[in-house]
């Protein structure tokens, strides 16, 4: 560790430039998963916020709540199983509504609708106003980022292309599905607007699109068999079901793959280079009786100090980042998944610096001491 020391006290300018190269990478690396993040908060947080640890769906949906369609009678039966605490029914449809005319051009904004059971655990708490009541089928309930538009409790609120109409009574915070803020109303109004047309529910009898349940030890095998054609799944998988999840995820993963490969690969050239420079000091410090194992531990603890104090850097300057960004972007740090990343470049920068381990091992002392000037 002396040694280490000595060396980034004596080359501040060349270890300075690798540090700033380093803090970029990891700037980029915390940017990308803070977005990724974000992302995929943005497209599936009503599932992911919900109270549940399975969701039962149509056989065949592929975990899909837009291709599943489920009797709510099924409710009630799923409930009485093995480990299941609850079960509650939900329903799901895209929209686009707009305020009833003031006397000026309302702006239309594109939604999705869930239908739940008020007093049900999928119905989230509101920050602000009231909460669904089962006899008031007009009243709603919606995403805050709705106040941003210029919504607010009173408002009435039209589906386009229908003559549904639906007053605001409460504020929720984090209700984000596909991508769209949420509106939760009562699954009796679903129904009107999602099977307006007759014969569009293919004559089931209350349908819904999928029934979410709560207990950790459900045994979804076992329901599948006491229930023909459905499909019991994690929370997890019903989330990954959704369209566009999967997809938007791995593209993150994967720019962040590279991202971490090409890390390593600047950081692994680096130290090599510097590396051969300095071959003659190395074989003479080996001719004066330093150890392979000293050396490598040498370079080894200066890419570990440069490393860390970069990625700590990289992460205030994250931090710093998220404070300026709108706040209208999908961006949201979980400190866990930046604890991976840290730990994860950490682990890049060091075993980049192996090959140069390897190449002062193969140094001759009498071969460097011979090319002294």
């Amino acid at each position: 560790m002396f040694l280490a020391l000595r060396e980034l006290k004596h080359g501040k300018f060349r270890f300075l430039m690798i540090g700033i190269i380093t803090v970029l990478i990891a700037w980029l690396v915390f940017i990308l998963s803070g977005l990724g993040n974000g992302l995929s908060t943005l497209n599936a947080a009503a599932i992911k916020n919900v109270n549940a640890e399975y969701v039962t769906f149509e056989e065949g949906s592929r975990a899909s709540m837009s291709r599943s369609m489920l009797t709510e009678s099924k409710v009630a039966e799923l409930a009485k199983q093995l480990n299941v605490k609850a079960a509650a029914p939900m329903g799901t449809q895209m929209g686009t509504v707009l305020r009833q005319q003031t006397g000026e051009k309302e702006e239309k904004i594109d939604i999705t609708i869930l239908g739940v059971n008020p007093g049900t655990f999928l119905e989230p708490s509101t920050i602000e106003g009231n909460q669904l009541e089962k006899d008031k089928f007009q009243e709603v309930i919606v995403n805050d980022t709705l106040k941003d538009k210029g919504f607010k409790i009173g408002d009435t609120l039209i589906l386009e292309g229908s003559l549904e109409k639906m007053e605001i009574v409460g504020f929720v915070e984090n209700q984000t599905y596909n991508h769209l803020p949420v509106i939760f109303t009562t699954l009796d109004k679903w129904r009107t607007i999602r099977f307006a047309a007759p014969g569009s529910d293919n004559g089931v009898e209350a349908p819904v699109n999928g029934i979410m349940l709560q207990g950790e030890n459900i045994d979804a095998e076992e329901l599948n068999k006491a229930f023909p054609n459905t499909e019991t799944v994690t929370r997890a998988a019903a989330v990954k079901g959704m369209p566009g999840y999967t997809e938007e995820n791995g593209t993150i993963t994967m720019m962040l793959a590279f991202l971490l490969a090409i890390s390593a690969f600047v950081l692994a050239v680096f130290f090599y280079v510097l590396t051969l420079q300095k071959s003659n000091q190395f074989g003479i410090m080996k001719a004066m009786g330093a150890s392979n194992s000293f050396l490598g531990k040498a370079i080894v603890s200066q890419v570990f100090l440069l490393a860390l104090t970069s990625i700590l850097v990289g992460i205030l300057l994250t931090y710093g980042t998220a404070l300026i960004f709108p706040k209208g972007m999908p961006f949201l740090l979980d400190t866990k998944l930046v604890i991976i990343y840290a730990i994860v470049l950490l682990v890049i920068s060091v075993l980049s610096s192996l090959l140069s381990v390897r190449k002062i091992t193969k140094i001759d002392p009498l071969q460097a001491i011979g090319r002294v000037e």
